[in-house]
């Protein structure tokens, strides 16, 4: 009886054995099959998070790269520092670009793209604002530009009236100068002259006993005219009424173009008198009636008297 008794305790024992060794192996594969599940779950969160996190930077840097893009071809002009700044830009694009393609990239390197990212941006909006800014005043600038240009349009205009002015006003006083220094002629005096076989002469008013016409006159006082040479032009019409002329003429202000008998060249001081005295003579011989002289000085008469010959007389 005893020693059946111990045999069953042992069966028991070892039985007991059994089921706990079973029950501690099947606990440790759950339990080690439960920690496989948690480390893959765990992988595939973070292989998730990171697919996930490179979306959002491809998808931020795509809006941010496509911003600047706009920006450089819009303004492909850039100069001096924006142009540095476009640049930078560029560089940093370029940058970012690398670290998104790289498909080993780490976590840190992913962090690192998006600082990079809202340091693009950034900059991006910094230029962006430049460049309205320059926009502005150049725009400011065109306007003023236009201004200026309306008033220089505007002064070119006021001196070119004023020139004209000037030229129409200096070109009337001129005139008025012009015939202010016309000189004047007075104390006209004409002698028909015999002349001598001694050479002394005699005033006649015989035609037959005429050999010369002396004609004298006076230049008045003139503080317009210049000091110099003055040409007066003396113009005989005939007893006939036609011109006695070898073929000269010269230009009138009011009569136009005239035959002239003689030229006399004066040497005039300006604001004294001037005593002028020649002698004409024609070819043929002196006929009876009225010998008409008419003095022009710049185109202006300035003084006339007439002589009578007589058919007969004591001279």
């Amino acid at each position: 009886m005893s020693t059946s008794n111990g045999n069953n305790s042992n069966n028991k024992g070892i039985i007991v054995f059994l089921v706990v060794a079973l029950v501690g192996s099947w606990a440790y594969f759950l339990y080690s099959n439960n920690q496989h599940q948690d480390t893959v779950t765990l992988m595939e969160t973070k292989i998730q998070f990171v697919d996930s996190s490179r979306g959002a930077i491809q998808e931020a840097y795509d809006l941010v790269a496509a911003k600047a893009d706009s920006l450089t071809l819009n303004n492909s002009q850039l100069q001096g520092a924006l142009a540095d700044r476009g640049n930078e830009i560029q560089q940093l694009k370029s940058n970012i670009s690398a670290i998104i393609k790289n498909k080993k990239a780490s976590d840190a390197d992913l962090s690192l793209a998006r600082q990079m990212i809202l340091e693009l941006n950034g900059k991006v909006e910094g230029l962006f604002a430049e460049i309205e800014k320059l926009k502005g005043e150049n725009k400011q600038l065109t306007v003023a530009n236009e201004q200026l240009n309306t008033e220089k349009s505007q002064l070119t205009n006021d001196k070119q009236n004023l020139e004209q002015n000037l030229s129409a006003t200096k070109k009337e006083l001129d005139e008025k100068v012009d015939v202010a220094s016309t000189l004047h002629a007075s104390n006209i005096g004409i002698a028909a002259l015999n002349v001598k076989n001694n050479g002394a002469a005699k005033a006649t008013t015989s035609a037959k006993r005429a050999d010369l016409i002396r004609i004298s006159f006076t230049l008045d006082p003139n503080r317009i005219a210049a000091s110099g040479n003055k040409d007066i032009y003396v113009c005989v019409t005939g007893p006939d009424g036609k011109a006695i002329s070898e073929g000269a003429s010269f230009n009138t202000r009011e009569e136009g173009n005239r035959s002239y008998t003689s030229k006399v060249s004066v040497n005039y001081e300006q604001g004294k008198a001037s005593q002028v005295s020649f002698d004409w003579k024609q070819t043929a011989a002196f006929q009876m009636g009225n010998y008409k002289i008419e003095i022009y000085n710049n185109g202006f008469k300035i003084g006339e008297g007439v002589t009578s010959l007589k058919k007969g007389g004591l001279f």
